[in-house]
């Protein structure tokens, strides 16, 4: 049985996966986005201390 890592893996390197990738990445392409993952990452950051 495949652990979760190569599960992961091969789901990312099937076609599915690419499309799912290059969405992501294009979604973090924007300026707007970008500042959401800064804002939600000093959140959790904050959480931690």
């Amino acid at each position: 049985m495949a652990t979760l890592m190569q599960r992961l893996q091969m789901f990312l390197r099937s076609p599915k996966g690419q499309k799912i990738v290059q969405q992501g990445q294009r979604q973090l392409a924007k300026p707007e986005n970008q500042e959401k993952l800064r804002r939600l990452a000093t959140k959790f950051q904050g959480r931690r201390r």
